[in-house]
């Protein structure tokens, strides 16, 4: 991804890369390395959330609620509120908080459970099922174009590396993979 303004496209080069020169300049004793990989994964990150975001925004959501929605959609079952905030990497008090807005939109519907009272079980509405088999589609698209830049091979390879790279850290932070 190649900055059109700034410094790095008049120097040559991404913006991460202007950055590390400009850190060699100044700390030439400092291996840059991880900072060439991990600054353009988070910058790329950045500029795909921002155009990936823009959808969800037309349609008034965040990208927390379209999480809880498209957990509910991919499963294609009910879900309680704590399964939900595993699936999401979220925290109990933030599903609840979500889910709440989400009702009040008639995007997702609860029901208590029969035998305990105390368990919600989350179901997508019509029109929560039809917003995310809307919106899902445009995102898809725009992430092929974005990958198009890159062959086959490469994306698969891509792919595969920060596939390794993700897998590695989830078990370091114990987080769980879904």
């Amino acid at each position: 991804m190649r900055a059109e303004n700034g410094p790095a496209a008049e120097a040559g080069g991404d913006t991460v890369a202007a950055v590390v020169r400009q850190w060699q300049a100044v700390r030439p004793d400092i291996d840059t390395g991880p900072m060439e990989v991990i600054g353009r994964i988070n910058r790329c990150a950045a500029l795909l959330q921002q155009a990936e975001d823009a959808p969800l925004r037309r349609a008034g959501l965040t990208r927390a609620e379209f999480d809880l929605l498209g957990a509910l959609r991919r499963t294609g079952h009910e879900l309680t509120p704590g399964e939900l905030a595993r699936e999401t990497f979220s925290s109990g008090a933030a599903v609840t908080k979500r889910l709440k807005q989400l009702q009040e939109r008639d995007l997702v519907e609860r029901r208590a459970d029969a035998r305990d009272r105390r368990v919600a079980h989350v179901r997508l509405t019509d029109a929560g099922r039809h917003l995310v088999d809307t919106i899902l589609p445009e995102q898809l698209s725009y992430e092929t174009v974005v990958l198009s830049v890159l062959g086959g091979t490469d994306q698969e390879r891509l792919s595969g590396l920060l596939g390794e790279l993700l897998a590695r850290l989830e078990g370091r932070t114990g987080a769980r993979r879904a």
